[in-house]
């Protein structure tokens, strides 16, 4: 590999490096770990001084099983560590049945002492869990949102890249780990090494933590209506409570007929039926990502009858929300 170019980087004159622990949770993501522990290395490299060092942790000191089914070799398992070391917590696939009480208890006391403590994906789901973020604003990947607004309601849950919240730090999962490792990087040791790093990494649009996870409307639905756009983001924000397409189109200045032929032109469907679909989504992440009962996801999503619910999740998916939950397909 060619030597990292020059940079104008001063490095803060710290006695010794600061001490990073990642925590690997049974199916773990892969890419929300690189994307953290990468930039670790790069500003070591960029700096010419060892800034960081790092250690890789399991519940049971095992190798961890990544979210592509490779195993990762780790340094050993949880153990005490120093008041001004930094956890982060990184996690994947089935976060609930992936963690045993005893790392829960670890995390609890590694608070109790002081330290730093971020959750990067599903991480933030296990922080939930033990009790750190009550109060606190924190962030989760987009489709495990409404499961974490459920289960855990005194958390600030936002939409967030990432969030840094005190000695509380969380991230979105793939490329918004890098986000946060160039923010804390940038606020330790200075932007001009952050942006150093970034350069190494050819990554050109540095996000902070007021941007957001997901596309725009139109970027997702490939229309740049902006009524359209209007109307499905009502939608998304009223999935418990159902707006009706009269007043969907009161609130555009449209009318009802002419809501109608926009959704037809643009979508192929009617107002009534994106909606459906939209709760229907909403619903099977909640009967995929928690432990509500159907007829509390029914309620959660819109339904008033059970049988409804059931009825019209058939018709879509192919399967009742009763069966959904034994049927999920095992990923490799």
């Amino acid at each position: 590999m060619t030597p990292a170019p020059a940079s104008n980087f001063s490095p803060a004159q710290d006695s010794a490096p600061e001490q990073v622990v990642f925590l690997l949770v049974d199916r773990f993501t892969l890419l929300a770990f690189s994307a953290a522990i990468e930039p670790l290395r790069l500003a070591n490299r960029v700096s010419g001084r060892r800034l960081y060092s790092w250690r890789l942790v399991s519940a049971d000191g095992a190798a961890a099983r990544c979210s592509t089914g490779t195993e990762i070799a780790v340094d050993g398992g949880l153990g005490e560590v120093a008041q001004d070391t930094l956890i982060l917590v990184c996690a994947g696939l089935n976060v609930q049945q992936a963690v045993p009480v005893s790392v829960l208890s670890w995390l609890r006391k590694c608070a109790r002492h002081g330290a730093r403590i971020g959750g990067l994906c599903t991480g933030a789901a296990v922080l939930a869990r033990a009790g750190l973020l009550d109060g606190v604003r924190a962030t989760i990947h987009w489709e495990n949102h409404d499961a974490m607004l459920e289960d855990y309601p005194e958390v600030a849950i936002t939409k967030s890249v990432f969030v840094i919240d005190g000695k509380r730090m969380t991230s979105a999962g793939g490329m918004a780990s890098l986000d946060l490792m160039l923010s804390l990087i940038a606020a330790r040791h200075g932007s001009d090494l952050a942006n150093s790093v970034a350069d190494q990494l050819i990554y050109s649009s540095i996000r902070t933590n007021r941007d957001t996870q997901r596309l725009s409307v139109p970027a997702r639905i490939g229309v740049r209506h902006p009524k359209l756009a209007r109307v499905i983001d009502i939608m998304e924000r009223h999935i418990e409570e159902p707006i009706p397409p009269a007043e969907l189109a009161q609130d555009v200045d449209m009318s009802t007929r002419q809501l109608e032929r926009l959704f037809r032109r643009y979508l192929n469907r009617s107002p009534k039926r994106y909606y459906m679909e939209l709760r229907l989504e909403r619903a099977r992440n909640l009967l995929m990502q928690t432990d509500m009962s159907v007829i509390n996801v029914a309620l959660a999503t819109g339904f008033t009858s059970p049988s409804h619910f059931s009825k019209c999740y058939r018709a879509h998916y192919s399967t009742t929300p009763y069966r959904e939950r034994g049927t999920q397909p095992a990923e490799n």
